[in-house]
């Protein structure tokens, strides 16, 4: 379907020459784990075995029982006639993975045999399917984890056919400090602008490029996130304890659905009156959590002070909450958002919708999220490492001022940040330890 950077990482997984493990990729839903794996295995083995535990619900009985692998592969050909095993040439796809939690437990006895490879792939892994009533444990040592994401910025660019001679143009400019042609620099807002609204779900981005029409991709990103809220339901209901449960499912939706009134704030922390009048955070962390692990969003920590090791120094109860897909953000918005992205009217959300994909673009390459706010009004939007230096970034929805940015700098005997990148519409500047970057230009940080 697309270019996916993962595949990378599934190649240097396959010709690992020491013990093989496993692969495990999570994600949520949606964001083309199942067709970018199926893809790769046919293309580099002979023979593939392929089950769907979320719709053939007949296999997982072969995963009854003690976990023998001759007893496995046995049931299996028994169960689907046309799936076969061939030693040293087969890679076994367990998809859906978490709907069959004695698939999970085989890969151990699976490993230890060494005849098949396995790639795993499922939704809200490590949530869902092994609770303490029906889980069978995890297979630990025997599996590779990889988190797959959705579409960063450069994916998007290659879904859309922009050639690889613009792109490395681009990287070279950032690489060098140097402005970027004016027509190039257009062109690249305009697709930014695309990307914040379109997002990074495969299927969305395929729906935008297909029919071009906003609306349709407005009324299938919605489609999404009430699948999304259907998922909350359904793990809680696996647990099997009904009153605790509605309780966090209603806790799991007012946090979810209080995040663009969250980020609407001036001072965007996340506020827990928001939630109810009288809300505390014991109440509510278990819902942030399961969000969080969910893969649907992104926690931004305050810094006591900035200084490394920024983990060190993240005070744990003061954080910021960003959706992980921009393009379901949008979504969330009031109807008609997209269009006034477009156009450059964004009202009173311009900073929450600047500052939630770049915290997307920072998720996409593992960076930890964190920001600095006092309360004298002193705010950088985040603090993270560059080229392995402390680095302030301001994100900007116009030109904007850096004020707070050029008092931290002013002050290197009490905060440690080398330099700051200002992130804008602006093309590519420098001006003594401020450095201004187009946003879309997010993704080549390192």
């Amino acid at each position: 379907m697309f270019r996916r950077k993962i595949v990378s990482e599934l190649e240097a997984w396959k010709s690992d020459t020491g013990k093989k493990k496993a692969l495990v990729i999570k994600g949520l839903r949606q964001i083309g784990k199942t067709y970018t794996v199926k893809a790769f295995v046919e293309e580099n083995y002979e023979n593939v075995v392929y089950i769907d535990f979320k719709t053939n619900i007949s296999a997982k009985q072969a995963f009854d029982g003690d976990l023998v692998v001759d007893r496995i592969t046995l049931d299996l050909s028994a169960l689907i006639p046309d799936m076969h095993f061939v030693p040293g040439k087969t890679c076994i796809i367990f998809d859906e993975v978490q709907e069959c939690s004695g698939a999970r437990a085989s890969i151990k006895p699976f490993m230890e045999d060494g005849r098949y490879d396995i790639i795993c792939t499922g939704s809200l892994l490590g949530i869902k399917g092994y609770n303490k009533k029906t889980g069978m444990g995890i297979p630990v040592g025997f599996e590779r984890t990889i988190y797959m994401k959705p579409m960063d910025f450069e994916e998007f660019l290659w879904a859309k056919g922009i050639s690889e001679e613009v792109i490395e143009y681009i990287k070279e400019c950032y690489k060098t400090r140097t402005p970027i042609r004016d027509a190039v620099h257009t062109a690249m807002l305009r697709y930014f602008r695309e990307y914040i609204c379109v997002g990074g779900l495969p299927y969305i981005v395929d729906r935008f490029i297909s029919t071009n029409d906003m609306n349709i991709v407005y009324q299938e990103q919605r489609d999404i996130i009430e699948e999304y809220k259907d998922d909350f339901g359904k793990h809680l209901n696996e647990n099997e304890e009904e009153e605790v449960d509605l309780t966090l499912l209603a806790r799991i939706n007012r946090v979810f659905d209080s995040i663009p009134a969250q980020l609407s704030k001036e001072n965007k922390k996340f506020v827990y009156a928001k939630l109810e009048k009288k809300g505390r955070s014991e109440n509510y962390q278990a819902a942030i959590q399961w969000l969080y692990d969910a893969g649907l969003i992104n926690i931004c920590y305050n810094l006591n002070t900035i200084d490394e090791p920024l983990e060190g120094n993240k005070i744990e109860n003061i954080f910021k909450l960003y959706m992980q897909d921009s393009g379901l953000f949008i979504a969330m918005l009031e109807k008609g958002s997209a269009g006034k992205i477009l156009s450059g009217e964004m009202g009173i959300y311009k900073g929450a919708v600047y500052e939630n994909i770049i915290a997307d673009c920072f998720s996409k390459q593992n960076r930890p999220l964190f920001y600095f706010h006092k309360d004298s009004g002193l705010e950088i939007d985040f603090v993270t490492k560059e080229n392995d230096e402390v680095t302030l970034i301001e994100v900007k929805a116009t030109t904007g001022n850096t004020k707070s940015a050029k008092t931290v700098l002013k002050n290197k005997d009490v905060y440690h940040a080398k330099k700051c990148i200002k992130l804008s519409e602006n093309n590519i500047g420098t001006s003594g330890d401020m450095i201004t970057i187009p946003y879309y230009l997010s993704f080549m940080m390192k």
